[in-house]
C-alpha cells in the first residue's frame, strides 16, 4: 500500500514516454535535467520548493538523516551554522509533490571508512527515513552519497538495499532504462555555480539526447556551491519552455520506467 500511494502521489503509472506534467512530456523529449539539492538547508529548501512550484515542477532534495538534531556535527565549514529542515518539513514538501531522498546518516565520506562502518551508517540512515518519512521504502529509494564519494564494494552491495544510488563520475547519464542502479553527477564549488551549471546544460543540449544530473546545494549563499534564487527562477522558466526538455527528480524519472 505504501508503494501504491507513493507512486500515485508522483502521478506515475504510465510509461516514460506517455506521462503528463510530472513525467516525461512526449516522444519529443530528448533531455532530462535533474538539479539534485543536497544537505537539506531549511531556508534554501523552502525557497527552492516555492520556485519549482511556480512552474508546476517537483524539486529533488537529498537530506542528512540527523542533520536537524542538536547533536549533529557539521562535517565542513559549508554546513556550519546553517539550520537544516526536520522531517516535519520533509513530510510537508513530499506531500506537495517534491522528492525527499537520503543523503547519509551524518554526511560522512564513505570512501574514507572501512566497508562495514560505511554499511552501518547507510543502514542507520535508511532506518531513520523508514521511521520518519511518510511512505518511505528503502527499495524504492535513491541513496545520494555524501561528497559523491563511493567505493566499488559499496556500489556492489547498495543495490541490495535501495533502488539506485548517486555518486560522482560525470553529469551526463544515458536516458533511463530498466536495470539502472548507478547514477553519476557533476557539481561545482565552493563558489557560485551559475556559470558552470549553464555550461553543463549547454553540453547536454549539444548532444543527441541525455540525462544531466547536477549536484547543487543551497540558494543565496548557503552551502557549498550555491546559486541565487533569481538565477534558479529564470533557469527553470527558460528550460520549462523547451519542448524537448523535462525537469524531474531522479526518483521520479526511474519510477516512470
Amino acid at each position: 500500500m505504501k508503494r501504491r500511494s507513493f507512486l500515485k502521489g508522483l502521478c506515475v503509472g504510465a510509461t516514460i514516454l506517455a506521462m503528463p506534467r510530472c513525467g516525461v512530456k512526449n516522444k519529443r523529449t530528448k533531455y532530462i535535467i535533474t538539479l539534485s539539492f543536497d544537505d537539506g538547508f531549511k531556508k534554501s529548501s523552502i525557497r527552492t520548493a516555492e520556485i519549482y512550484e511556480k512552474y508546476n515542477l517537483s524539486a529533488c532534495f537529498n537530506v542528512i538523516a540527523t542533520g536537524h538534531l542538536k547533536r549533529f556535527e557539521a562535517p565542513d565549514k559549508y554546513q556550519e551554522a546553517v539550520p537544516k529542515g526536520d522531517f516535519g518539513l520533509w513530510n510537508e514538501l513530499k506531500k506537495r509533490g517534491h522528492e525527499i531522498m537520503p543523503h547519509g546518516y551524518k554526511h560522512a565520506n564513505k570512501k574514507n571508512l572501512p566497508f562495514e562502518q560505511a554499511k552501518d551508517l547507510i543502514l542507520r540512515c535508511l532506518d531513520i527515513f523508514s521511521d520518519e518519512l511518510d511512505g518511505f521504502e528503502p527499495k524504492e529509494a535513491v541513496f545520494n552519497f555524501p561528497y559523491n564519494s563511493s567505493t566499488r564494494e559499496l556500489e556492489e552491495w547498495l543495490p541490495t538495499q535501495v533502488k539506485v544510488f548517486r555518486t560522482g563520475g560525470g553529469g551526463i547519464n544515458p536516458l533511463p532504462h530498466k536495470g539502472q542502479v548507478k547514477l553519476t553527477c557533476v557539481g561545482y564549488g565552493p563558489g557560485n555555480i551559475e556559470q558552470h551549471l549553464e555550461k553543463e546544460i549547454e553540453k547536454l543540449l549539444s548532444r543527441f539526447s541525455g540525462w544531466l544530473i547536477y549536484n547543487t546545494h543551497g540558494l543565496d549563499g548557503e552551502g557549498y556551491g550555491p546559486m541565487s534564487s533569481e538565477f534558479l527562477d529564470k533557469l527553470l522558466g527558460r528550460l520549462h519552455g523547451m519542448e524537448s526538455v523535462e525537469i524531474m527528480p531522479a526518483g521520479q524519472v526511474l519510477f516512470a520506467i
